[in-house]
């Protein structure tokens, strides 16, 4: 071969090695992305706010670094109750928080978090993924210009703390306790005065005597906040939130703005933190009350059947109410039911049935 030929076929080479990498390269480099995220919890609070903080760091580190997200815990940018509007109004991109916060708004909200006899955590993730459910969260949230997202769960929350045994149905009556969404509303319909704080303010109102009872969440996290030293009985199951589900709020606009890849990598993240923030309760819930138990003197009761049977009834007063609100809640309501009892149904002879014979087995 000529050395003319050898360097036209050389260069030739170069200059197909150098156009494959071309095409192989990204055309233009992702700009950096910063994310203002403000959420309902207070800093580091353990499970609510760490696992907030836990997807903000997640999202980072996912892409690089390439997406910065700048968390505000409550009341470091805006109050608690104030992030629905930040983030509706695109002062913010983000928010973490429980949807039942917003049912002044449209009660269809409380369904995205918990309701009185809802559904459970794996009930829930069936309904939002496989049964219209986040179909009609995002309809509702559009009409606020938000867009949701599952984004941890507590699972099954205990009744709450009292000062006095609750032996019958009338001790409810002119009761105030600290509970939010249509649990309040329940407890309203029973006779008492539903409070509705946020987690940071409830400690100093129990104490105070402002409130006569609270429900929270479960052993882990409500042994930190020390309700027992206002409130020795702790009652269990809470009808009001079987399954409370977490919420990344987004602002629609932002939202829809996003590449594909980063809508995905976002909708990654907040899957995840849903899966670790359950597992994380499921863990720490069983320890932290055998030390309530065992160390505070706190004393565990089960409501009995007469006070779950009137949950029920006062329960089935608020649907209604909430049914008569609009086309889109009555709607809401219908597929939350229907979810319950085919999910619900088929939990009942899997799930519940292994669990119950298997705990009869071992004696647990």
């Amino acid at each position: 071969m000529k050395r003319r030929d050898l360097l036209k076929t050389g260069l030739a080479g170069i200059g197909g090695v150098a156009a494959a990498t071309a095409i192989s390269a990204p055309a233009i480099a992702k700009e950096r992305m910063e994310i203002n995220m403000v959420a309902t919890w207070g800093r580091d609070f353990p499970g609510l706010g760490t696992g907030a903080q836990r997807f903000a760091q997640r999202l980072s580190d996912m892409s690089d670094g390439r997406i910065v997200v700048n968390y505000f815990a409550a009341g470091e940018r805006v109050k608690a109750f104030d992030s629905f509007d930040e983030v509706a109004s695109g002062n913010a991109q983000m928010y973490h928080a429980a949807e039942y916060y917003w049912k002044g708004k449209h009660p269809g909200f409380a369904y995205f978090t918990s309701v009185p006899f809802g559904l459970t955590y794996t009930e829930m993730n069936a309904w939002i993924r496989f049964g219209g459910g986040q179909e009609l969260w995002d309809e509702l949230s559009a009409d606020y210009g938000l867009k949701g997202l599952m984004c941890g769960n507590t699972g099954v929350q205990m009744g709450g703390w009292f000062r006095k045994e609750m032996n019958s149905v009338d001790d409810f009556k002119g009761l105030k306790m600290r509970m939010p969404g249509l649990g309040g509303d329940v407890l309203a319909k029973m006779g008492g005065s539903p409070v509705s704080l946020p987690g940071g303010q409830i400690y100093e109102n129990l104490v105070s005597g402002a409130i006569d009872a609270t429900e929270w969440v479960g052993p882990w996290n409500d042994s930190l906040m020390k309700f027992y030293e206002a409130a020795k009985y702790y009652y269990f199951p809470g009808m009001h939130e079987p399954g409370a589900m977490l919420a990344l709020g987004m602002n629609n606009e932002w939202w829809k703005g996003l590449s594909k890849a980063d809508q995905m990598m976002i909708e990654a993240a907040s899957s995840m933190e849903n899966d670790v923030m359950m597992a994380e309760y499921n863990a720490k819930n069983g320890a932290a009350l055998t030390k309530l138990v065992e160390e505070q003197g706190v004393k565990v009761r089960e409501f009995s059947d007469d006070i779950y049977d009137a949950f029920g009834e006062a329960a089935d007063e608020v649907f209604e109410t909430v049914k008569e609100h609009s086309d889109l809640a009555n709607r809401i309501h219908e597929s939350f039911v229907a979810a319950r009892e085919s999910v619900g149904g088929w939990a009942k002879l899997s799930d519940q049935a292994y669990v119950r014979q298997r705990n009869r087995v071992l004696d647990l």
